[in-house]
């Protein structure tokens, strides 16, 4: 089976060995009820996995945020359910956000803490866990981003520039199709291939790691008030052409003063997502 968290699959394969010939019985009602069971063995896995992620969600909600439930074991024997349909129910709570799970001495099944909000802009990134730390990981970034800038407008090479023109042009696409989380994880791309320009080891690995917590994190952009989700994501693009062309062009004043205008970025207090 494969699960969204570990990417991991499990196959099992036997070796094939010619069966000994007995003879025929007449299948028992047992036998008739196990064929039958067999036959519906994906929907039925399917449906008790639902109904256990719906137990475990119960379990989970009962729980303070961040209490461990219990091991995978202890939590499927109480289930009362195979290994391979208790996987799945964890893996339909952990997606819905209700659970965690960590490996490891002293893992097992948590509580997810409740889901904070990250602010960009005009849009809100709901973030799985409650993870505080992303905030603290978009302020980083944000202040990182200058320096990052300023090493593009002096290291940059035609074939860097090509690269971002590319980005940029699935960040218009995103936004034709009105996919703000594409737009998103495209913006993330633009910004790890400028950081990419950069000669400095220390603050390319420090900004590349920041992204990376940033969107593992995330599970999705939500809109805010102010302003219709797609005219930002519309501005957003226009805003991020204009930074790869102050970077072709090296136009130092006006990469420095576009990059500055980016990060406006504020975070929101937490709050559960339903």
């Amino acid at each position: 089976m494969v699960t969204e968290d570990s990417g991991s699959g499990h196959r099992t394969v036997g070796r094939s060995r010619t069966p000994r010939v007995k003879a025929a019985a007449t299948p028992s009602k047992a036998g008739r009820r196990a064929t039958s069971a067999a036959s519906d063995k994906p929907t039925a896995r399917s449906s008790m996995a639902e109904k256990v992620a719906q137990q475990l969600m119960s379990i989970a909600e009962a729980a303070e945020p961040g209490d461990r439930l219990g091991s995978m074991e202890e939590l499927r024997t109480r289930c009362e359910v195979s290994v391979g349909t208790f996987n799945e129910a964890v893996r339909i709570a952990q997606s819905r956000g209700i659970v965690s799970v960590r490996p490891g001495p002293g893992g097992g099944v948590f509580a997810a803490a409740q889901s904070a909000f990250v602010r960009l802009g005009n849009s809100v990134l709901a973030l799985d866990g409650g993870d505080s730390s992303v905030a603290e990981a978009v302020r980083i970034r944000d202040a990182l981003d200058p320096l990052l800038i300023e090493d593009a407008l002096w290291h940059s090479s035609s074939a860097d520039i090509a690269d971002m023109r590319q980005i940029i042009a699935e960040m218009a696409l995103a936004v034709d199709r009105y996919d703000p989380t594409a737009f998103v994880q495209a913006n993330w791309r633009l910004h790890a291939r400028i950081a990419a320009v950069s000669p400095h080891q220390v603050l390319r690995s420090l900004y590349l790691t920041l992204l990376e917590q940033i969107e593992a994190h995330t599970l999705e952009v939500l809109p805010v008030s102010e302003q219709p989700l797609p005219a930002y994501i519309a501005e957003r693009h226009l805003l991020h052409e204009a930074i790869v062309d102050a970077l072709d062009h090296r136009d130092r004043d006006g990469a420095l003063r576009l990059i500055a205008e980016h990060n406006t970025t504020n975070a929101l207090p937490g709050s559960a997502t339903t």
